[in-house]
């Protein structure tokens, strides 16, 4: 099965899409652009789903629902993000079809023209602060702390499956607050619940920073981001925080009455992380013989194989193990098909990338173990039937580390401090990661370093020390270095 893979040392993109395809994550649909997201692919989302809203719940959220679709005049009425977001925009202008006379199958009705256009949500800023001026009056309304679950539409012209595709899945968080401190301290702190996110379940690392103004989000005062960096040397965007200032309040006319008894602006934030994780997870860890799940968010923790076939005996032994296995919130099946030899069995459950296979025979019964094999480092270990609960409990926590471990060792070695042009383009060739270099903060220069290399700055670190430097572009001062990567 993995001889369907195409080993990422000959096409690290092709690689990705053998993946995805054949560990049944997701597929093309009839609808360019947009993905089929398979049953495994979505039991994998909803993970991933699940323990972000219970973060989210946990720092004070509560989740809602808004239109799907906006209408155009909302969109115009912050400059800057109609502005960003207009060349992606899918639009609604009829709402009926009907039979053409002429007998050639359906046709928009002509008379059904909409008055006003309607747009696809691309993200829901607008619709959110139109609908948030009726729900705040007062300092008491104030937070509002909210989040939905929801789809998008961009339209692409280059997509990916996860990666770019024309409608995804994801969450966005819409805050208000009554002064500009709040609202740039949730900034922060949603960018922090992502990284933990990333680090603790994904077991990716990410460096947290600021995006340049070329960098941020249509009509944010300041993006905030995570960043991490895939086995092919390119970061990835894995999550966004925006501090958008009162720019949307302005522009909906959403004010409240402070303390003071005086009208004042609400100051804004939105946030958000998309299905793009998954394939940030996929390019992580994965490898030439398929998908490898960190345990955290494995639908299916441990698989049991009997060896050569199931029988009432082995099931009788399955089902001992599974009950201690469950009692330890440990997810597990059993494999009860008679059709397939364990051979095929055992790559099949390795291109799915679950992260524990237990097999076993007669003959391992007769010596009271089980023969368990991990799937991020392919050893196997014989282990007793008695302790078989404890053993898998503290397996699935080493597996989790080493994956983070091996992902952040990975990264590290491929954060490369260079001070000249020169050494940046031979980098960014022979090497790849992140580049820390300075810049000297003009948006002339980040894009000329773009157009003559197609890296971008991925971010400004949080974490940055003030350093004296020149720019390695334009030889003017820098006080600090920033990060730059070829990006998906």
């Amino acid at each position: 099965m993995a001889k369907e893979i195409t080993p990422r040392t000959d096409d690290y993109s092709q690689w990705y899409i053998d993946v995805v395809k054949k560990a049944q994550l997701a597929e093309n649909s009839a609808v360019r652009g947009c993905m089929v997201i398979k049953p495994y692919g979505f039991a994998i989302w909803e993970k991933m789903r699940d323990q972000l809203d219970r973060m989210f719940k946990e720092t004070g959220h509560v989740n809602a629902y808004f239109p799907l679709f906006i209408p155009k005049s909302f969109l115009s009425k912050e400059a800057e993000h109609v502005e960003g977001f207009a060349k992606e925009c899918a639009v609604v202008t009829h709402h009926r079809l009907m039979n053409d006379p002429e007998g050639s199958g359906l046709i928009v009705d002509p008379t059904s023209k909409l008055e006003e256009e309607l747009i696809v949500r691309p993200t829901s800023e607008t619709m959110i602060w139109n609908t948030y001026r009726d729900w705040i009056k007062s300092y008491r309304d104030l937070p509002l702390l909210i989040n939905q679950w929801a789809n998008v539409v961009r339209w692409e012209m280059r997509t990916r499956l996860f990666l770019r595709t024309t409608e995804f899945l994801w969450q966005e968080g819409h805050t208000a607050h009554a002064t500009r401190q709040e609202a740039v301290e949730e900034a922060l702190k949603m960018q922090a619940v992502y990284a933990q996110f990333a680090e603790e379940y994904m077991a990716m690392p990410v460096i947290q920073g600021a995006k340049t103004p070329n960098e941020r989000f249509a009509g944010a005062e300041d993006t905030l981001t995570i960043e991490a960096l895939m086995q092919d040397g390119k970061a990835l965007q894995a999550g966004t925080s925006h501090f958008l200032g009162q720019n949307f309040a302005r522009a909906f006319d959403v004010m409240f009455l402070n303390e003071d008894n005086q009208q004042e602006l609400v100051w804004a934030t939105s946030w958000g992380v998309s299905t793009r994780l998954v394939g940030g997870l996929i390019m992580t860890h994965s490898d030439d013989e398929g998908l490898v799940v960190p345990p955290k968010l494995a639908p299916t923790q441990v698989v049991i194989v009997p060896i050569p076939k199931p029988s009432p005996e082995f099931g009788e032994v399955a089902e001992k193990i599974m009950r201690a296995l469950r009692d330890k919130g440990i997810s597990v099946m059993y494999d009860q098909d008679m059709k397939n030899r364990p051979g095929f069995k055992f790559a099949e459950y390795e291109m799915r990338g679950i992260p524990v296979r237990i097999a076993f025979g007669a003959r391992d019964l007769e010596n009271n173990q089980l023969e368990v094999a991990r799937r991020d480092t392919k050893e196997k270990t014989a282990v007793p039937i008695d302790g078989i609960a404890g053993y898998v409990e503290n397996l699935l926590d080493e597996i989790q580390k080493n994956l983070f471990n091996r992902a952040k060792d990975y990264r590290d070695s491929h954060i490369t401090r260079v001070d000249t042009m020169d050494d940046f383009k031979q980098v960014l060739k022979e090497k790849g990661g992140f580049l820390s270099a300075h810049w000297d903060g003009t948006t002339e220069t980040e894009l000329k370093i773009k157009e003559m290399t197609k890296a971008t700055i991925r971010c400004i670190p949080n974490d940055a020390e003030q350093e004296d430097g020149v720019c390695i572009l334009t030889g003017k001062p820098s006080t600090q270095r920033v990060l730059f990567a070829m990006a998906y």
